[in-house]
């Protein structure tokens, strides 16, 4: 039988193991490296590409995700953003004036990484050889389709036709050693003809070839649960883009179109400052082999706050 003094050391020594399982072991969700989507600070990088950067640094974000038209991107790309640049009350996108090897200088001097770039599906067709290099120079890893044109989502047929481009832009993108991922929006999660069109892009599209940037705000505002396509297609989500919701939103309709978007604009928020599951969600992004967690608030009012908090949610999980 244990002594007095054997039986208090023994209570000790389980109590410091309670303690070590406890605080040590306890945080799964540390996440290394959390990432922020550049379109979150347009404007700011329009006056201060260097600066920008810097600050979202400082904050503790070690990756950044590009957005286009680059400087290669197709003129159809150019002309496109050049349409909607004048209501959104900026112009700037890839590289915001600065070469390619001025870009690397400046997420090396910040102590930042890019895996992950925004491109249009012309450039996508097109250009692979041109993004090759620029992942070869800056380090990327994903090239990805942020938005389906509307005209080319129309019905069950197109998205067909879609899945079949994803094939082959994964294919190429694989030759000059990048993945390309489709990031999805809205629309898409609606039964079309009998089918989800984003499940279809999921079937018809080869696992090896086509990995996907689930956006929690977007999937939600769909009428989807996010743990639901986490767990139906596990190991097809490879990035994750986080906003919270400041209370549960729907599209009025099947959101295909950008007014039903715009008009949900305004629940978005800081990252645990919203009723989106956060904790419960990345817990199984992870599980399921999701590689990259990026913040993206669309053209975030009070960036220097806003982006602050959801990076100390995030890195406090």
């Amino acid at each position: 039988m244990l002594n007095r003094r054997q039986f208090l050391q023994s209570s000790a020594a389980l109590a410091a193991t309670s303690f070590l399982s406890d605080t040590t072991f306890a945080n799964p969700l540390k996440i290394n490296k959390i990432g922020v989507q550049l379109f979150s600070v347009p404007k700011l990088l329009d006056k201060d590409f260097a600066g920008t950067l810097k600050m979202l640094a400082q904050m503790g974000y070690k990756e950044v995700e590009l957005y286009g038209p680059f400087p290669f991107s197709t003129q159809s790309a150019h002309d496109r953003w050049n349409a909607v640049t004048p209501s959104l009350g900026f112009k700037g996108s890839g590289y915001f004036g600065h070469t390619a090897k001025e870009v690397k200088q400046i997420l090396a001097d910040n102590g930042l990484t890019s895996p992950s770039i925004h491109t249009d599906l012309d450039t996508l067709k097109n250009r692979m050889g041109e993004l090759g290099e620029a992942g070869h120079l800056l380090g990327h890893k994903y090239v990805g389709l942020p938005a389906i044109p509307d005209e080319l989502r129309k019905n069950l047929d197109a998205y067909k036709r879609i899945a079949d481009d994803f094939n082959k832009i994964g294919e190429e993108a694989k030759k000059v050693g990048l993945r390309f991922a489709y990031h999805n929006h809205g629309y898409g999660l609606v039964e079309m003809e009998g089918k989800v069109p984003v499940e279809l892009l999921l079937e018809r599209t080869d696992p090896g070839l086509v990995f996907m940037e689930m956006d929690l705000y977007w999937t939600t505002a769909g009428g989807v649960d996010p743990m639901t396509y986490l767990t139906k297609y596990a190991n097809r989500y490879k990035l994750l883009h986080i906003k919270d919701m400041a209370k549960k939103v729907r599209f009025s309709g099947d959101g295909g179109d950008a007014s039903q978007w715009i008009g949900l604009f305004q629940y978005m928020t800081d990252a645990g400052s919203g009723v989106l599951d956060l904790k419960s969600i990345m817990a199984k992004a992870q599980a399921i082999g999701v590689e990259h967690f990026i913040v993206e608030q669309d053209m975030v009012a009070t960036p220097e706050t806003s982006l602050k908090k959801s990076f100390d949610f995030l890195s406090q999980l």
